[in-house]
């Protein structure tokens, strides 16, 4: 028997026809693994992510230098959530800490040094050097207030004080015994003595000696005797002021003498006792540098310090008299209480908080001034031995901050100055003495952001050697189905959620396998998943149900999407008016309905829009309306090429391809970009060619290639529901339905209304792999008979040209 062209489009359809069970995949209570979830176990476990596991396992564990990690992936895959967890594991092996503390440079105050100690330690020298200055400030003047000391000091001061009184007393009779006097005169402020002749018993200075002989008092001869003999005397007494200055410095050289020699004691005393409880680098040359300070420096021991510390508009002011700053210590890393490996995740990554930075107070002078106690260590530091978490835009977002990580990376140490002095190049009055540091880095950021460090940042590729790219999708599996089987547990437990019944967590699994967009994936978006969980569980509690179930699940689901489709309804109700035109019945020429995807934030929709092509003799080709108008993008663009490249393979191998044919998106204002509409534009040029009609109510989706194979698109799930919404808004009637390409089916996970309406034969999915199938049903007529009427009229144009003499 020969069939008609009717009959092979009717076994065209049935063949293309999509059966309803498979319009969505479904998860059944015995792919759970469980009867109730209460056998379910709670589970650590990081589900889906292998690859990224992997490589974070790698670059954590890797000593050398440079092995860094920059973690890429979608939000919500768990990336923190996964880096948390490995890091924790790493945090209960022990491993050798230490504690960095900065001391005060006797030699060199600008430089302070950095001294470290084993983790526990540096607190522990803080509050031991602490006490020794407490003690020292006690020890001190008690020695000098002690009776022994007193008692020697006395006899030693009084030794000399009779030196120097003999000393005086010979020369005072020697003195005498010329005929002279010692006298003091005044000259300003000061005394001096002077040696002065004894003229009838009283001292007369040489200016009242001229006035005698002037007068003839004295003769000439005996003023020269007498000015020669107290010549002779002051250059004596020159001699004996010498001998009294050389008993002073013998007298202070004893009191220093005794100083030491009952300060000494006390000093090493309280000082062995911290000498012998660290083995600590440089630490025997600091505390030398403090005796010796101590011994250089006694007498500040016996000034009170009772000043109390003031402010000015709230801004602390150094006391003057903080006599003992340079034996403080200042523990920059304290890993005292940390038995593992430091973690930091720093979520506000600025230059401070990185790096750290040098305080300043004011003076009494009102001048701003800084020392080593105000060093402050930043998160880089408080990390070392360990592992910092960084977010990747925040740290190239805050000034200064990639360039310094970058330094401190390579270099391995860092130096710790405010951002001012980084940002301006000057250093800052303090230069402390570098850290050394062996920190792991983790970068957390998007794939985008990855790819341009790595192209144009050629350092990164030097420090960030290991990537850990988190996947959005894991094969759907039974190992999959019971990871999420044990998280729903886990954020039940956790969480303090209603307990969830199998058919609850079923649609649980359907939904992460509508997040992933293919049957065969499931989608590792563990923050949305929680979310909808989380809110099923509420609407739940809503009901007094005791369980959540599939349909509080579908609830969460349904109003995730109400509070976010405003957009959607506001087209929808432009549709429903007529506003924008879409017919869902009849047939009509050169006219078929495309379906395109809206993205507003977070939520995405469908809808469907008029596809329309008009043709005539001419040679302009194919005209993309859009393009001319500057409203389309390049991947629209090719489609249309793509299109020009099939109609030349099928209709141009014996005669030239002419006409003129434009193709528009109607009532389309905000551009077009995407192929997945080429083969629609192929329907609506072959109808307009052969002026066959097509149906209004099957909407088209698809990419077409040169050979006419219809290629898959994205979106496929929205755009067939936003066509199903608009069909059931005017009333579905049973020849309503999407043509998809074959290479999609399993890619639909549709919503369970459409399945219904599936199953009750109102609507429709047709999957087709030529275009010659898509043409079968759309037209209802032979592919064939349409490709003659095509090329008939091909020829007419062919014809018409020539009589034009174009």
């Amino acid at each position: 028997m020969t069939k008609t062209p009717s009959t092979r489009r009717t076994r065209t359809a049935r063949k293309a026809l999509v059966p309803p069970e498979d319009l969505r995949w479904r998860c059944t209570p015995d792919l759970l693994g469980v009867t109730e979830m209460s056998q379910a176990e709670s589970s650590g476990m990081i589900i889906g992510q292998d690859r990224a596991v992997r490589a974070l396992q790698l670059g954590l564990e890797m000593k050398h230098s440079g092995y860094n990690i920059f973690v890429t992936g979608f939000s919500g895959t768990g990336r923190t959530t996964t880096i948390e967890r490995m890091l924790n594991d790493l945090a209960e092996k022990s491993v050798p800490l230490t504690d960095k503390v900065y001391v005060y440079n006797f030699r060199y105050p600008d430089t302070p040094v950095m001294l470290v100690f084993p983790a526990g330690q540096g607190i522990k020298f803080k509050r031991e050097m602490a006490t020794f200055l407490t003690e020292l400030q006690k020890a001190i003047p008690a020695v000098f207030e002690s009776r022994r000391y007193a008692a020697e000091r006395k006899g030693m001061l009084e030794h000399f004080q009779d030196r120097q009184r003999s000393v005086l007393r010979d020369f005072e009779k020697k003195v005498k015994e010329k005929g002279f006097e010692v006298v003091q005169v005044q000259g300003g402020t000061t005394s001096r003595p002077e040696i002065a002749p004894l003229i009838d018993g009283n001292p007369t200075g040489l200016d009242q000696l001229q006035t005698k002989v002037d007068a003839g008092e004295m003769s000439r001869e005996e003023l020269s005797r007498l000015t020669a003999l107290q010549n002779d005397l002051e250059g004596q007494m020159d001699i004996v002021m010498r001998e009294m200055r050389n008993i002073e410095r013998r007298a202070k050289k004893s009191l220093d003498d005794l100083t030491q020699r009952v300060i000494v004691p006390v000093v090493e005393e309280l000082l062995g006792d911290v000498k012998g409880k660290y083995d600590t680098k440089g630490l025997q040359a600091y505390l030398a540098e403090i005796q010796k300070s101590i011994l250089d420096n006694v007498s500040r021991f016996h000034q009170k310090d009772d000043q109390p510390t003031s402010s000015v508009l709230g801004i602390p002011i150094q006391r003057e008299d903080d006599r003992f700053l340079e034996y403080q210590v200042n523990v920059v890393a304290d890993n005292s209480g940390l038995k593992g490996a430091p973690i930091i995740i720093e979520r506000n990554p600025r230059y401070k908080n990185l790096f750290g930075t040098i305080d300043r107070e004011i003076d009494r002078n009102g001048v701003w001034r800084s020392d080593f106690t105000h060093i402050k260590a930043g998160s880089v530091v408080k990390a070392d031995g360990g592992y910092l978490v960084i977010n990747a835009v925040d740290a190239l977002s805050e000034p200064g901050v990639w360039v310094t990580l970058k330094r401190v990376l390579h270099n391995r140490q860092i130096e710790i100055q405010p951002l001012e002095s980084g940002l301006f190049g000057a250093s800052s009055a303090l230069k402390p003495e570098p850290i050394d540091l062996d920190v792991k880095v983790i970068l957390i950021g998007e794939s985008g952001l990855y790819q341009t460090l790595y192209s144009y940042d050629d350092d990164f590729k030097k420090i960030f050697k290991v990537r850990a790219d988190f996947d959005t999708e894991m094969p759907n599996d039974s190992v999959a189905i019971g990871g999420y089987v044990s998280f729903v547990k886990t954020m039940c437990d956790t969480d303090q959620l209603s307990i969830f019944d199998p058919s609850g967590v079923c649609e649980i699994v359907e939904y992460g396998v509508r997040l992933a967009g293919q049957q065969s994936k499931l989608s590792t978006r563990f923050s949305v998943l929680a979310d909808v969980m989380r809110e099923a569980g509420y609407w739940a509690s809503h009901d007094h149900a005791p369980l959540v179930c599939d349909v509080h699940v579908r609830k969460a689901i349904d109003e995730r999407n109400e509070r976010a489709r405003l957009t959607e309804e506001k087209i929808q109700e432009m549709i429903d008016d007529g506003t924008i035109m879409i017919d869902t019945v009849g047939s009509v020429v050169g006219q078929v309905n495309g379906l395109s995807v809206y993205q507003t934030g977070e939520y995405e929709f469908g809808k469907p829009s008029r596809i329309t092509a008009k043709t005539s003799v001419g040679r302009a080709g194919i005209i993309n309306i859009e393009r001319e108008a500057s409203m389309s993008g390049p991947s629209h663009n090719k489609g249309v090429l793509i299109l020009g490249g099939y109609l030349r393979a099928r209709y141009a191998q014996t005669k030239p391809l002419v006409l003129s044919a434009s193709i528009a998106f109607e009532q389309s204002y905000g551009g077009v970009d995407g192929d997945s509409a080429s083969s629609t534009e192929v329907y609506a040029i072959l109808s307009s060619l052969s002026e066959i009609p097509l149906a209004q109510g099957i909407a088209v989706t698809g990419s077409v290639n040169q050979k006419g194979e219809i290629q898959p698109i994205g979106g496929v799930n929205l755009k067939i529901e936003g066509f199903f919404d608009v069909c059931k808004a005017r009333g579905l009637n049973g020849t309503q339905g999407v043509m998809i390409p074959r290479l999609n089916v399993k890619d639909l996970m549709l919503r369970h209304d459409i399945v219904e309406a599936a199953e009750k034969k109102l609507f429709r999915i047709w999957a087709v792999t030529t275009i010659d199938e898509g043409l079968e049903i759309l037209t209802g007529k032979s592919a064939s008979s349409v490709h003659a009427r095509v090329d008939a009229k091909l020829k007419r144009f062919v014809k018409a040209n020539k009589k034009l003499g174009w």
